[in-house]
């Protein structure tokens, strides 16, 4: 079997009991960052062996996950944090496995975006997410413009390097539409700003940026 198991997105109490007993029972583990996974498998005094699957050798970690499988052995796929497949290695393994007719399951459990959105008291009924944006503008505003005259709240992963930059572009896409900015969920330092486009912006511009980000825009009205 071939396993899914989110993992926290910052606090390490926010696993499941069932993803614990999962990580122990498997045979191995494919990590998207074999020291991050081990710093939570060593807090909760789990063992079970890793190896590396992320973006750089997905096609041999996938061969090596089919095999695994073949063999009669179970394999869980975890990423830095989160639930595996969004915005980080899982698809590519999950296709293969149904392909090969191989028997695949998902240990529910935390998603920064869905945190994200139901602390940005931006409307929850329908949203859109839309991973990470293209690195240069041109095309982050193509990117961009595809959802420009959609009724549901847009969210977004983007990085500290890239954030006034993303910010930028949206306010010329979109306008300066109600938008909320997350930051360090679940940690110590959480912090979620509310307000606009423009006004996220101005509050970003000389500010030192640490991490990941989450930006939630308002639909069009």
């Amino acid at each position: 079997m071939l396993y899914l198991v989110a993992t926290p997105i910052g606090n390490l109490g926010d696993i499941s009991l069932r993803a614990l007993e999962t990580l122990r029972s498997v045979d191995f583990i494919a990590a998207e960052d074999t020291r991050k996974t081990g710093r939570l498998l060593k807090h909760h005094g789990i063992e079970t062996p890793q190896f590396s699957y992320h973006e750089h050798n997905e096609k041999q970690a996938v061969e090596r996950i089919v095999g695994a499988l073949r063999g009669g052995l179970s394999v869980a796929v975890v990423t830095n944090a989160g639930t595996p497949g969004i915005s980080d290695p899982g698809f590519t393994a999950v296709r293969r496995v149904m392909k090969e007719g191989l028997p695949v399951s998902a240990i529910p459990g935390p998603t920064g975006l869905i945190t994200a959105l139901v602390l940005s008291g931006l409307p929850l009924h329908s949203f859109t997410f839309r991973g990470f944006a293209p690195r240069k503008s041109a095309a982050r505003r193509r990117f961009l413009i595809v959802d420009a005259d959609s009724p549901h709240t847009l969210v977004f992963y983007e990085s500290q390097h890239r954030l006034g930059a993303f910010l930028t572009d949206a306010l010329h896409v979109y306008g300066d539409r109600p938008a909320a900015l997350a930051n360090d969920l679940t940690k110590l330092h959480e912090k979620v700003q509310r307000g606009t486009v423009g006004s996220l912006l101005e509050a970003v511009q000389d500010r030192k940026l640490l991490g990941e980000f989450i930006v939630v825009i308002g639909g069009c009205r």
